[in-house]
């Protein structure tokens, strides 16, 4: 019996334009699923109350620019609620939810108190054993209530330790807490989305920024009680700006309209990118395939990658 074949998306929130991080994350995952001779999909992760209607079409624009193609039409998150009110339904019927009505500030000041077996920093179950007078108590006095995940549905409060094995990284292991699946204005929460949508997709390998490793424990264990087959992970070293932090606007010449702006062309900014990936550069963007042909995740840099801010051309 064929291993199924490999499935990859990219996943970008539509409230600016892409900077060179997202793009260099963009090419990372569009080869990984390429060189698999797979399928790669785009999602707009739109549930974000910043999303502004211009970014759609330009962040298509720059992506498609660089030479990258996608199968099929782009979909977006806020038209598939359905599918997450569903996913909630499931798990509120099994007993698997619970309401919180607790404030960041609540939160916060509450995960720096010692609270006996639960990991630092972790929601330390406020909301988890509370009477329906006291739920009934807090609605009315106007409290908006998240929807968190049970974790351990025999309350206990120390979390459920998942491990994954990274492409890239190896072995991870987190500790889940009783994260939010939905807020208190009713948004679904990111977790609960991409997880929904990635089962929903079929998508079996999820290229994405280091930055994001800590949340895919919450993630796969989601997969789990939902009943959906968790994809396979590589994470990919962020791209850094001249102060050493994550890439950001106050770096400068970070989108492709501003690289444009110093003189470099498309496709120098496309050599760019794979030459920070140890990846030789090409003539023209025709010739992406083969270089996916040859592409090999095992040879990639570790080490996060700070972007010249200066003009570039890379020979």
């Amino acid at each position: 019996m064929s291993e199924p074949s490999t499935t990859g998306r990219w996943a970008p929130s539509p409230t600016g334009d892409l900077h060179l991080g997202n793009l260099r994350t963009a090419l990372l995952a569009w080869l990984f699923a390429r060189s698999a001779d797979g399928d790669f999909g785009w999602r707009f992760e739109d549930l974000d109350n910043a999303v502004r209607p211009q970014f759609y079409d330009s962040q298509l624009r720059d992506v498609a620019a660089l030479g990258l193609d996608w199968d099929g039409e782009p979909i977006r998150q806020s038209e598939r609620r359905e599918l997450y009110r569903d996913a909630i339904a499931d798990l509120e019927r099994r007993g698997l939810t619970y309401e919180c009505f607790c404030t960041r500030r609540e939160i916060a000041e509450a995960a720096t108190a010692p609270h006996g077996p639960a990991p630092e920093g972790a929601y330390p179950g406020t909301c988890r054993a509370l009477t329906a007078a006291e739920r009934a108590h807090r609605r009315s006095a106007g409290r908006p209530a998240a929807l968190r995940v049970r974790v351990n549905p025999d309350d206990a409060l120390e979390g459920r330790s998942v491990t994954l094995v990274d492409r890239q990284l190896g072995s991870f292991s987190g500790t889940v807490d009783d994260f939010v699946l939905r807020r208190g204005d009713g948004t679904p929460a990111y977790n609960l989305a991409v997880v929904v949508d990635d089962g929903d997709q079929g998508v079996t390998e999820v290229v994405r920024g280091d930055d994001l490793l800590p949340s895919t424990p919450r993630q796969v264990h989601l997969a789990r009680l939902l009943g959906i087959d968790a994809p396979a992970y590589a994470h990919v070293p962020m791209v850094l700006g001249r102060s050493g932090q994550r890439l950001a606007k106050r770096d400068g010449a970070i989108t492709l309209a501003d690289r444009r702006a110093l003189g470099e062309t498309t496709l120098d900014v496309l050599n760019l990118l794979l030459h920070s990936l140890g990846i030789e550069p090409i003539a023209t963007a025709q010739e992406l395939p083969a270089t996916a042909a040859v592409f090999q995740p095992a040879a990639l840099p570790t080490d996060p990658w700070t972007l010249p801010l200066e003009r570039t051309t890379v020979a």
